[in-house]
C-alpha cells in the first residue's frame, strides 16, 4: 500500500489556495470538468439536474452566451427570454468497470483499515486500498474529507461485480458498495436548435451555458425522484451557468454549476420545514453548508459532476425551490462551517428526529470515534438517566420525557415514537439473502449511549449470523426507522410464531443534529450556534470565505 500524504495538524495545515485558482480533482478527459472554483472566493459547485435524456429544451432568464469549444470556440449570443433545446446524438456509452467496495474508513483509523484487509486476506480475496477525497486550506481552515476504500483487486465489467458482490452476500452476510472506474469516457455529438427546431450548431461532448448577470436558467420537465415512487417531471429555475454534456450511457446530462450560496437556498427548503424559528434555519443552513464540502469529490465518481440534486446527496430544486426565511438563513450565515478546536472541518451531519438522544458516530458507521460526534441528552431540562439496555423498554414507553424533538412545535410523534410489525413470512423474505432459513430468533445488541443497535442477531433452521452496522441493520429490514428499538416475537393462540414487533424511537441514524430538536431549542431561546455547540460537542462555528 502507497504511503498516503500526511495528515495536516494545527502546525502543518496546508496554506490557503491563493486567490483564483480551481480546486481541480485530478479526473481524466472530460471528467475535468468535475472541479470546485474557488475563483471570486465562493465555491462553484457542479450539480446534476438530469441525464439520460435525448433533448433538453430551457431559456435564459437574461443575455446568454453559449460556448462550443473545440479548437475554433464558436460562441453564440441570444437575448433572455428566447428558448433553445440540445440533442445528443451519435452517443457512445463509457466503458466502466467496478470493484467491489468491501469497507469505507476514516482517514485516521488505519487500525480498522488493516483489520479488514487482514481478515479478506485471510478468507483468500486479494483486496487494494484506495484513498478517497482530498484535503485543502481555506482562510486558515482545513477542510478534509479523504477516507479509507478497502476494495477487491480485481476490476470487473459492472454485470459481473454484481453477481461477486450477491456472492460475498450469500457466503458472509456483508453488503457492499460498487467501486466505479471510467477507462474510456462516453462520447456524442450535441446539437443545438432555435425555437423553430433549427440546428444552429454542434459540440463535441460538452456545451457551456452561462448570463453574464448570474441570472441563470429555466429548465423544461427536469426529471426528479428517480426511483422512488414519486418519479415525475417539473419546470424549473436556477442561479448560475448550465453545461450540457454526455453521461457513461452517451445519453444527455445537464449540470448546474451554481455558486455555493445560491445552491444552499435551493437545498435548505428540502432539508427543514421553512416555516421554521430562524435559528433553527440557521444551524441547518451551516450544516447543509459543511455537508456539501464534505461530499466533494467523495461520490458520483464515473459521472461528469460532483453531487446530484436528489436524496443521494441532497434534494435540491434551484430558484424554484427556495422560501424566503431559508434564504434569510442562508444569507444571515454566508461562508459559515462548523470547525474542531484544531481547525478542521466537522463533518456535520444531522437526521431528522433523535428520539431525545443522539448518538456516538462510531456506533453507527463504525471507525474511531469523532469528539465532535458524541451522543448526549437532547433535553430541555433536568432529567435523571440516559436509555441503557436494561432501561430502553421503559424510556422508549416515557411520555413526558423533556426532549426538544418531542416539545418543538414540529414533533411528530409517530416519528417520535413508532411500531413496526413484520410477519414471519415478511422477515423470512427479508433475511433470504443471509441463507440462515426462516426465522427462529431476532436480537439487537452492543447499544451505544441512545440505545441504537449497531448488532441484529438473526436465527434461523439452518443456521445464525450477524448484521453489524446500524445502517445495515436499517437496511436489511427495509429501513427501519431506527435501531433504538426493542424486538419481541409474536405468537399465535396456538403458540406459532406469526412475527416481530419492533418497538422504536426516532427516525433516521441520530448523529449529529436533530432537526426537530434544534427548532425545539430554537423555540425555547437558543441561539444558532449555541445550538450547534451542542449537537457537535462545543464545535465552533467559523467563516470560510
Amino acid at each position: 500500500m502507497a504511503e498516503p500524504a500526511p495528515e495536516p495538524t494545527p502546525d502543518t495545515r496546508p496554506p490557503a489556495p491563493e486567490p483564483g485558482p480551481d480546486l481541480s480533482l485530478g479526473l481524466p478527459g472530460p471528467l475535468e470538468l468535475k472541479r470546485l472554483d474557488f475563483r471570486g472566493g465562493e465555491p462553484r459547485v457542479p450539480v446534476k439536474l438530469m441525464e439520460g435524456r435525448t433533448e433538453v429544451t430551457f431559456s435564459p432568464r437574461s443575455r446568454m452566451r453559449l460556448r462550443f469549444g473545440g479548437p475554433e470556440d464558436k460562441v453564440l449570443d441570444a437575448p433572455g427570454g428566447t428558448r433553445w433545446s440540445v440533442r445528443a446524438t451519435q452517443g457512445e456509452p463509457a466503458k466502466v468497470t467496478a470493484r467491489v467496495q468491501l469497507g469505507e474508513f476514516r482517514f485516521s483509523d488505519k487500525e480498522g483499515l488493516a483489520a479488514m484487509q487482514a481478515e479478506w486476506r485471510a478468507r483468500g480475496l486479494a483486496v487494494r486500498t484506495h484513498v478517497l477525497g482530498s484535503v485543502y486550506g481555506i482562510a486558515g481552515k482545513v477542510i478534509d474529507n479523504r477516507r479509507y476504500l478497502l476494495l477487491t483487486d480485481e476490476a470487473l465489467t459492472l454485470e459481473a461485480a454484481a453477481e461477486r458482490q450477491a456472492e460475498l452476500l450469500r457466503r458472509y452476510a456483508t453488503r457492499t458498495v460498487l467501486f466505479e472506474e471510467v477507462h474510456r469516457p462516453a462520447r456524442a455529438i450535441l446539437e443545438v436548435k432555435d425555437e423553430q427546431g433549427n440546428v444552429v450548431g454542434l459540440a463535441q461532448d460538452r456545451l457551456d451555458a452561462e448570463t453574464p448577470d448570474a441570472e441563470g436558467f429555466d429548465v423544461r420537465q427536469v426529471e426528479y425522484g428517480v426511483g422512488y415512487d414519486f418519479h415525475a417531471f417539473e419546470d424549473r429555475s436556477f442561479r448560475g451557468a448550465l453545461q450540457f454534456v454526455v453521461d457513461r450511457e452517451g445519453k444527455l446530462a445537464v449540470v448546474n454549476v451554481v455558486p455555493l450560496e445560491a445552491l444552499l437556498k435551493g437545498l435548505v427548503p428540502s432539508e427543514i420545514f421553512a416555516r421554521a424559528h430562524p435559528e433553527a434555519l440557521k444551524a441547518q443552513a451551516v450544516t447543509a453548508r459543511g455537508e456539501v464540502l464534505a461530499k466533494v469529490g467523495i461520490k458520483h465518481l464515473a459521472d461528469p459532476y460532483l453531487l446530484c440534486s436528489e436524496q443521494h446527496c441532497a434534494v435540491y430544486r434551484g430558484r424554484t425551490g427556495e422560501a424566503a426565511s431559508t434564504t434569510a438563513a442562508v444569507e444571515a450565515t454566508r461562508g459559515e462551517a462548523l470547525f474542531s478546536a484544531e481547525g478542521r472541518l466537522v463533518d456535520s451531519v444531522y437526521s431528522a428526529v433523535c428520539g431525545g438522544h443522539t448518538e456516538d458516530n462510531d456506533v453507527v458507521w463504525g471507525g474511531p470515534p469523532d469528539p465532535s460526534l458524541r451522543g448526549r441528552p437532547d433535553v430541555l431540562g433536568p432529567m435523571d438517566g440516559r436509555p441503557t439496555p436494561a432501561s430502553l423498554g421503559a424510556w422508549l414507553s416515557a411520555s413526558d420525557l423533556p426532549t426538544a424533538c418531542r416539545l418543538s412545535s414540529f414533533a411528530q410523534p409517530s416519528k417520535y415514537r413508532w411500531e413496526k410489525r413484520f410477519t414471519a413470512a415478511q422477515m423470512d423474505a427479508l433475511t433470504e439473502r443471509l441463507g440462515v432459513g426462516p426465522v427462529r430468533a431476532l436480537g439487537l445488541s452492543e447499544r451505544g449511549v441512545s440505545g441504537r443497535a449497531r448488532v441484529l442477531t438473526v436465527a434461523g433452521a439452518r443456521g445464525t449470523t450477524q448484521v453489524r452496522g446500524e445502517l445495515n441493520i436499517r437496511r436489511l429490514l427495509g429501513m427501519l426507522n431506527s435501531t433504538m428499538a426493542t424486538v419481541e416475537e409474536e405468537r399465535g393462540a396456538e403458540g406459532q410464531l406469526t412475527g416481530w414487533l419492533f418497538r422504536g424511537g426516532g427516525w433516521g441514524h441520530g448523529v449529529g443534529m436533530c432537526q426537530t430538536g434544534a427548532i425545539g431549542r430554537a423555540e425555547a431561546g437558543q441561539r444558532y450556534r449555541d445550538i450547534l455547540r451542542h449537537y457537535f460537542n462545543g464545535a465552533e462555528v467559523a467563516p470560510i470565505y
